[in-house]
Parts: structure tokens; sequence; C-alpha cells
């Protein structure tokens, strides 16, 4: 779903008050605690999340789950050890109602993503 939001507050305000709001506030989190520099803004009618050399994750509350665009899932977790128990597919992770974040890794792909970008590595599809 594409929401037209010009903010990130815009954007947050304009979703339901249900799970996907939810489990997008708790991933946006999730990349704040990882690195309280990203810069948060609004690129393709989602948020984005990036610094001053572009952006590297993308979130959006779809229909039926919580997409995170990541470029190429498998750049960053070859082995695919941290994405156990996520749907993905091959630029984006699709996060479920029934997805408990708390037991995934999650948080270590984000930062393994984070370090990836700003060490200038290739994550893009």
């Amino acid at each position: 779903m594409l929401y037209d939001a010009k903010t990130p507050r815009e954007y947050m305000d304009g979703l339901e008050d249900d799970w996907r709001k939810e489990k997008l506030s708790q991933l946006r989190d999730i990349i704040f605690s990882t690195d309280p520099q990203v810069i948060e803004g609004i690129r393709y009618k989602m948020l984005s999340y990036g610094d001053e050399n572009g952006v590297f994750l993308q979130l959006n509350a779809q229909k039926g789950y919580v997409s995170l665009y990541v470029g190429d899932a498998s750049k960053i977790d070859a082995n695919g050890s941290l994405l156990q128990g996520i749907d993905r597919g091959k630029g984006c992770l699709r996060f479920k109602k029934s997805t408990d974040l708390s037991q995934t890794q999650i948080d270590r792909f984000i930062q393994k993503t984070i370090e990836m970008w700003k060490a200038g590595k290739d994550i893009d599809c």
C-alpha cells in the first residue's frame, strides 16, 4: 500500500491502529537503536532510512504484512542464519501478524546492514 505522506510523522499518523503499526514501530525502534544518527524520510511513499550517501532501508505497511526493503538480503546474510523465521523476497523481508520480532535476529540483520552500508559495501539488488 502506498501512503500519501510528506513526512514520517504523517506516514505514522496515517496508519490504522492495528498490528501493522505496532510491528512497523518496533522495526523503526530497532533501526534507531542501532544507529541513532540515521536519517528518516519519505521515499517512494514509504519510510526511508539512510545517511548523506543515500538510503539503505525502507519500511512500508502492506495489507497483510510489513515490508522491510533491504536491497539484496543474500549479500547481507549469505547463509540465511540471521533471517531464519522471516518470510523474504529478493529485496524485502515480510513481517506478518504472527511474526514475533523478539524471536528473530532482525536486530542483528539490521546492524549488519548498516555496518556494511557505512563500510561502502554493495548491498543493492
